[in-house]
């Protein structure tokens, strides 16, 4: 009978050893390449989100204006709003009651006075006739000023429309509740200069809005505090 020699067990090779530990970190080293490659698709896509928002700023989408922020500007619209209105119901009350049956009042000699007449039409006498178009043309403006100011962001833009809509509603009173009748009252207007149609409170601050409106377009400031190109 031949005799079979049993080799002994071989020790550990050392390769065959190794070759799980090295499975091991191939695995863990293509988790963290596909981790990092998922950090920087997130951080890309938030940079395209990013300047895509900055290109429709810039492009000229409103800017969304904080709740808190916004109501204390149409506080501040109104304010001013209310101001002007009282002071132009005021001086007009006391103009009438001043200056009825008198002529020109010298203030400043002849650069700056008072004399009462009144008005069918527009500010500074414009379109005398039309009460009843310019009363609802009044009424359309301010609407409109009261919905666009929603969108209010800026501290100059509210005190601006509130000059403009005091200034309007102003004159609007005037209209509703003066004589000839509803919708067709006259304005009284009472402020006089050289060379220049006779004018009241409520018809400056129609103007110098208009003036702050201009001077805000020609900064580009919008509404809602934006400024053009940035």
């Amino acid at each position: 009978m031949d005799d079979h020699t049993t080799s002994p067990p071989a020790a550990d090779d050392p390769v065959a050893a190794d070759e799980p530990a090295t499975a091991r970190r191939a695995t863990d080293e293509r988790a963290a390449t596909d981790r990092a490659g998922s950090v920087h698709a997130g951080r890309d896509t938030g940079d395209t989100v990013s300047a895509a928002n900055g290109a429709a700023g810039s492009a000229g989408e409103p800017t969304e204006v904080p709740v808190e922020r916004r109501n204390r500007l149409l506080v501040l619209l109104a304010a001013t709003a209310v101001v002007v209105l009282t002071v132009d119901q005021l001086t007009k009350i006391w103009a009438v009651e001043a200056l009825t049956g008198r002529g020109r009042v010298d203030l400043v000699g002849d650069l700056f006075g008072l004399r009462l007449i009144r008005n069918s039409g527009a500010a500074f006498s414009f379109a005398t006739g039309w009460t009843w178009v310019l009363t609802v043309l009044a009424v359309g403006v301010v609407a409109a000023i009261i919905r666009y100011a929603r969108r209010l962001g800026s501290r100059a833009w509210a005190l601006t429309l509130g000059l403009l809509v005091g200034g309007a509603v102003g004159n609007l009173v005037d209209r509703f509740f003066r004589e000839p009748g509803f919708a067709r009252g006259h304005v009284v207007d009472f402020f006089e200069l050289p060379h220049y149609p006779i004018f009241n409170v409520a018809d400056s601050c129609i103007v110098t809005a208009a003036v702050l409106i201009a001077w805000l377009g020609l900064r580009g400031v919008g509404v809602d505090g934006s400024r053009a190109g940035r």
